[in-house]
């Protein structure tokens, strides 16, 4: 055991300094409170890096920021175990939905605390208390009158008689008519969808054309509170009281929350026929469960319930008090979730307070691709954690690095290990680890008293006491790329203080002089352990151990004498070590074989008659002009010369090809597809394309010479 700092001595020499860094922060405006939530991870399926640069290490590093600078935190979250994609796997693996969630909520609980993901309370929603916390918020807004129960038509699968709920039901997107869009959304262009709009609708359980038929549903009318969140969103105005900043929210929130809004809401059922979930309390609604994006949300609150009552707390100033900062953290695709509906939900409960921020994060890629758990194209959290026993941190710095705070970003392999290698071990291992050996070999790890100061060493501290300023602004602005660049600073601070100095040179000639380089050496290292105390947890408390020093608060941060003259600290180990080349060429040869193991090839359609085959008219096109639809991703406007004539077709093939480079591409274009209009061009015609596994886009063309106009049959 080393011998650890006296905190209490150092509060007592440096009480002014103490007193002067905390009433510097003190601000009334500052919340008395923050409740921190982090998107439910729904219990189908293990974590990928996605999740985890997109959601949960945000989430982690603001919250043990925060606590860090002794805020009262609830940082909450726990796992999603409704919803129907958890019954279709259930169905497709011959198992029950509880065995499902069961097997994917322990195995998220512990990659999350592997990782030191420092929930409060990592909960469940198919816990009793949550049924039991859902149930009456939507039984209270029922009785307020909150809701609208409509009949209408809706899809039902004859052969498994049984309603379809949105993930029950596919077909093709009315909007970018991509095959496969979920009754709910399109996954290749976003849209939000409903099943009565897909196109050649099939049900998921049968693979047949499902029909129509009449059930009730409880309807939440978005559109009536369209005047409020319109201010609540673009001014942070509700009721005639500023409750946040809006300038402090993403473009990218508060784009999609305006686009929503200025299109019109619509009403959206709260309730689906399915008997995995929690039931509807009411009397007329037999054989119905409320819908996941009413359930899940609630599990933010149903957790903090759990939490408070297994801490003697109360839970209720945590979501209804004003003094309260709560910020969601989450990816882009459940933007509006958190800042439309349940926020109506929320407001309309009555007491409940609305989200100060939602800092979503864009999406994660990996190796130049997008993430698909669907072809496996991923790294798992679990596997990670197998393949690279002890390297936590390592894999939290290198997602932090990278993460997606305003644009997609890119995890790759041979980036992982550079950043590990270079920075990791070459900047911050290597500056502590001199540190600590130099202090042993001269001083027996006594930490050597300071002598005159020259200009250099003023610059170095100065610096050290700006470094602080800057994390905590960046933090606070949810910039956390930024804000651990600049906790590295700190540690290529020392590292260029000690390469500048040369002690291990000056110790022959200078004894009194390398006494202060070391002081000043051991300090940088002691702030080291608060400025990466929420980046870091598993480094810094190794660090802690190593020097004999107790955990301290961000008020202490900056200080030029956190270690006492005279203190002495334990032996030096290697705080990060070298990846080498045959481990990154492993998880390369273990991504391209998972290419391999199995493709999840689309159902065949119903068969059709000869006749019907004989209506299409297929023939074989030239693109003699191509440009980008303005404002779509993914769509380029062409010009097909057909043989006939000279059309134009719409199609989604943007993120696969650019304009110049399908010019003069012979394709296969169907031409009696009755025309319609797509973002304001009407498309003549569909060109046929091929997808492989990696859902990349090819043309279906002939593979001679064939003549523009030419029968394909």
């Amino acid at each position: 055991m080393f011998e650890k700092i006296n905190t209490n001595n150092f509060y007592k020499k440096t009480k002014g300094l103490s007193i002067f860094v905390l009433s510097k922060n003190i601000n009334m405006n500052n919340p008395k409170r923050y409740t921190i939530t982090a998107a439910l991870p729904y219990a189908n399926g293990p974590l990928h890096l996605g999740h985890l640069a997109g959601v949960y290490i945000p989430a982690d590093i603001y919250a043990r920021f925060m606590r860090l600078n002794n805020q009262d935190v609830a940082f909450v979250c726990g796992s999603d175990e409704h919803g129907a994609a958890i019954t279709l796997r259930a169905k497709k693996e011959n198992t029950t939905p509880q065995e499902i969630v069961d097997r994917y909520h322990e195995l998220n609980k512990n990659v999350f605390s592997d990782l030191g993901i420092s929930f409060d309370i990592f909960h469940r929603t198919s816990s009793d208390l949550h049924k039991e916390t859902a149930a009456n918020y939507f039984k209270e807004l029922a009785e307020k009158g909150a809701f609208t129960k409509k009949t209408s038509e809706q899809y039902y699968d004859e052969e498994y008689k049984q309603f379809l709920a949105d993930r029950y039901i596919t077909g093709d997107c009315p909007k970018c008519n991509a095959e496969g869009a979920y009754g709910d959304q399109c996954e290749k262009c976003g849209s939000d969808l409903s099943p009565l709009e897909l196109i050649n609708p099939k049900s998921t359980l049968s693979g047949k054309t499902p029909i129509l038929k009449e059930t009730s549903h409880w309807y939440l009318p978005m559109g009536e509170h369209e005047e409020w969140l319109k201010s609540w969103v673009k001014d942070g105005v509700l009721d005639g009281k500023k409750v946040h900043n809006p300038k402090e929210w993403k473009n990218q929130v508060v784009g999609q929350c305006m686009s929503w809004i200025d299109g019109g809401l619509h009403e959206r059922a709260m309730t689906r026929d399915l008997d995995w979930g929690v039931k509807v309390p009411l009397k007329d609604a037999e054989g119905k469960v409320l819908y996941v994006w009413f359930d899940a949300p609630l599990g933010y609150i149903s957790a903090t319930k759990q939490w408070a009552k297994d801490n003697d707390k109360d839970w209720e100033p945590y979501w209804k008090s004003e003094d309260t900062k709560l910020v969601h953290f989450l990816a882009k695709d459940n933007i509006v979730f958190h800042t439309i509906i349940f926020p109506i939900l929320l407001k309309t409960f009555g007491d409940h307070i609305l989200p100060n921020n939602v800092p979503a994060n864009e999406f994660l890629n990996l190796e130049g691709k997008k993430l698909s758990t669907s072809r496996n194209w991923a790294v798992w959290g679990h596997e990670y954690l197998e393949d690279f026993e002890g390297k936590q941190d390592a894999l939290r710095y290198a997602l932090t690095s990278i993460m997606p705070e305003s644009k997609d970003s890119d995890f790759t392999w041979e980036d992982f290990q550079a950043r590990n290698n270079n920075e990791l071990v070459a900047v911050f291992g290597n500056f502590v680890n001199r540190t600590l050996v130099l202090t042993q070999k001269y001083y027996d790890g006594i930490v050597p008293e300071r002598g005159e100061l020259t200009d250099f060493d003023k610059e170095v501290l100065e610096e050290l006491k700006a470094l602080p300023h800057k994390i905590k602004k960046s933090v606070e602005a949810y910039r956390f790329r930024e804000a651990m660049g600049e906790a590295m600073n700190m540690a290529r601070l020392g590292n260029k203080y000690l390469a500048d100095t040369e002690p291990w040179r000056l110790i022959k000639t200078d004894e009194k002089r390398v006494k202060t380089i070391m002081n000043i050496a051991t300090q940088i290292t002691a702030n080291l352990t608060i400025a990466f105390e929420a980046f870091l947890p598993f480094t810094t408390q190794k660090l802690r151990e190593m020097i004999g020093m107790d955990k301290l608060d961000w008020s202490f941060i900056g200080n030029d004498n956190l270690i006492e003259v005279g203190h002495k600290i334990g032996k030096s180990e290697l705080l990060f070590s070298k990846i080498d080349n045959a481990q990154i060429e492993a998880q390369v040869a273990k991504l391209a074989n998972s290419q391999e193991i199995e493709i999840d090839f689309p159902k065949q359609k119903d068969t059709i008659d000869f006749e019907d085959f004989t209506k299409l008219d297929i023939r074989v096109g030239e693109i003699i002009e191509a440009e980008k639809v303005k404002k779509a991703k993914k769509l380029l406007k062409l010009t097909v010369d057909t043989g006939l004539d000279k059309r134009i077709v719409v199609s989604g093939i943007a993120e696969h090809y650019t304009a110049e480079e399908v010019i003069g591409q012979k394709v296969s274009i169907l031409m009696n597809l009755a025309p319609r209009k797509i973002r304001g061009v009407e498309s003549q015609g569909m060109i046929l394309m091929a997808e492989n596994e990696k859902g990349e886009l090819a043309f279906v063309a002939p593979t001679k010479d064939i003549i523009t106009g030419g029968n394909v049959s």
